[in-house]
């Protein structure tokens, strides 16, 4: 197999990992309540999913 001959400098490492960086994730708008929430996603505020009751949450005091 191949060697280096020289060691791969950090500055050289870095540039040739800029892309590697994590996406901001998609939001959906609820279609009961209207909160956002992350696609593929039960709503934390209502329980909702589809236009299907999922969780049944709890009411607030």
């Amino acid at each position: 197999m191949a060697h280096p001959k020289r060691k791969t400098s950090k500055q050289r490492k870095n540039k040739r990992r800029t892309h590697y960086k994590a996406a901001f994730p998609t939001l959906a708008k609820c279609s009961n309540c209207g909160a956002t929430h992350r696609y593929h996603t039960v709503c934390p505020e209502c329980g909702h999913y589809r236009g299907k009751l999922a969780i049944e949450k709890e009411a607030a005091l």
